[in-house]
């Protein structure tokens, strides 16, 4: 008879789990359980402890009321790896920002490079372009967009090792520096192939297989631009059975993206790995003084000279200036794609959203490394209604999450929101949330994005960067570190 009153005893005793941060009363979206209902989230030693509809107690309590509570973005495609270019990502929602396409080569001192100085998580892809460049000319250049004039400085504006075909001895060298960077923790292998324009197919071929090999992705700038080369990236993953990842669909496919979104789709119904990308901008950016301006680039691209616009200035082009600014070197905007095909590829099922973010140079570049992610949740979801909320998280959270997490554990712990689940969370007002990057003033940051946590740790608070945060951690392959 003396067992419940004991009993009650006991539960009146005992105290309801505080944790160390709670985000109270937002609509939590989480798409890779599908849950959208207002939630309380509590926050323990940077991972997610709890999720519950009841009241939860912490340190910290944040209200987040009328606000969407979503997984951190994920970025596969940032190339602006520096902490201020980061910073506005992070502005913008991102809380993994992934150099994926070019890559770094070599792999370990870059990695080394950003220990403790990011503000969001990092990782890259093995550079073929870099590798390539260390077979012909003997150089370690790290990560070609940011060290771009050093890399000129040392092998010139327009070098072999873009230009010219390898020898077998230069190939079998790139692919030992390949093999190096994936055993260094490289999350895949970046291809640059309209960069690198000399490249043939069958080294093309033979570097995809030793990433078919080490059973990492391949993230590939096709060769040219349109359908032909799209497949023929196709045709080679096909063929070593290497995972592809098309980078930047909505200017590698232009006015053939109907054709190319039906081709990647048939491919995948047959049952190949294979997934892709776009930014929501009609304009694309990349240096001037790369081999993509080669003679010939107005027909690969399918522009001329007055579709350039000098970055620094923002001034079109002509012959005379393109001259000019090409031996300078520089960023160009590069004016190529139309709404309709760009609209077609943001709404494909499937298609991820990755902001193709160029380094910014003294407040001067391309806004989508700003605004991306805010641009497709206010104008291509809210304004115009070209996917859905949840359709358009999915696109920025657990697909980039699954496309890594077989080779890169630690992916397995983003992207969703469930508990175990590292914290990173973006909080952001769905009424309110777009871009405020521009063309002349690209490095305005988004708005309507109030709260972003990496690794349970504000990196943004009450709309403000907190300065000197750099909770970002390295994503490699291999092991997730267990905690000491």
């Amino acid at each position: 008879m003396r067992v419940l009153p004991l009993l009650l005893l006991a539960a009146a005793c005992s105290k309801a789990p505080s944790y160390d941060l709670v985000l109270a009363g937002g609509r939590v979206m989480d798409p890779a359980s599908g849950l959208d209902s207002v939630r309380n989230i509590g926050i323990t030693g940077g991972q997610i402890a709890a999720i519950s509809a009841d009241p939860l107690a912490g340190t910290t309590v944040v209200d987040v009321s009328g606000h969407v509570v979503a997984p951190g973005f994920i970025d596969l495609h940032a190339h602006g790896q520096t902490e201020g270019d980061m910073e506005l990502q992070a502005q913008d929602g991102v809380t993994t920002a992934l150099e994926m396409e070019v890559g770094v080569y070599p792999v370990a001192p870059w990695y080394q490079s950003r220990e403790g100085k990011s503000p969001i998580n990092f990782g890259a892809t093995v550079s073929h372009i870099a590798s390539r460049f260390y077979a012909f000319h003997g150089v370690e250049i790290g990560h070609w967009l940011v060290n771009r004039e050093k890399t000129a400085a040392l092998i010139g504006p327009m070098p072999a090792g873009a230009n010219e075909p390898a020898s077998e001895a230069q190939i079998e060298k790139m692919g030992g520096a390949i093999r190096q960077g994936l055993s260094e923790g490289a999350l895949g292998v970046g291809f640059g192939i309209n960069y690198v324009p000399a490249a043939s197919g069958a080294e093309i071929e033979q570097m995809f297989a030793i990433a078919a090999e080490r059973k990492v992705p391949v993230f590939v700038h096709t060769r040219a631009f349109g359908i032909a080369p799209i497949r023929e990236a196709i045709t080679t993953a096909r063929k070593t059975g290497a995972a592809l990842h098309v980078v930047h669909l909505g200017s590698s496919s232009g006015s053939d993206a109907p054709a190319a979104l039906a081709l990647i789709d048939s491919a995948k119904a047959a049952g190949q790995d294979l997934t892709t990308e776009v930014y929501p901008y009609t304009a694309a950016s990349t240096a001037l003084e790369s081999a993509l301006f080669n003679p010939g680039w107005q027909s690969n691209l399918k522009i001329d000279y007055g579709d350039l616009a000098w970055a620094a200035t923002g001034e079109r082009l002509t012959k005379a200036t393109f001259d000019k600014y090409r031996k300078e070197g520089g960023w160009v905007i590069i004016y190529m794609m139309k709404d309709e095909f760009v609209d077609q590829v943001i709404g494909h099922p499937g298609v991820m959203i990755a902001s193709d973010g160029v380094p910014f140079v003294n407040g001067t570049g391309h806004p989508r490394g700003a605004g991306s992610f805010a641009r497709v949740l206010g104008h291509y979801s809210r304004e115009r209604k070209v996917l859905g909320l949840m359709d358009a998280l999915s696109r920025m959270t657990i697909l980039p999450a699954r496309r890594l997490e077989t080779a890169a554990p630690a992916m397995a712990k983003k992207g969703r929101l469930a508990v175990g689940a590292d914290a990173d969370i973006t909080v952001f007002n769905p009424e309110t949330v777009i871009d405020r990057a521009t063309f002349q003033q690209p490095t305005q940051p988004s708005a309507g994005i109030p709260h972003v946590l990496v690794g349970g740790a504000f990196v943004v608070r009450d709309g403000q960067l907190v300065k000197g945060a750099m909770p970002g951690k390295p994503i490699r392959t291999g092991a997730v570190p267990t905690a000491q």
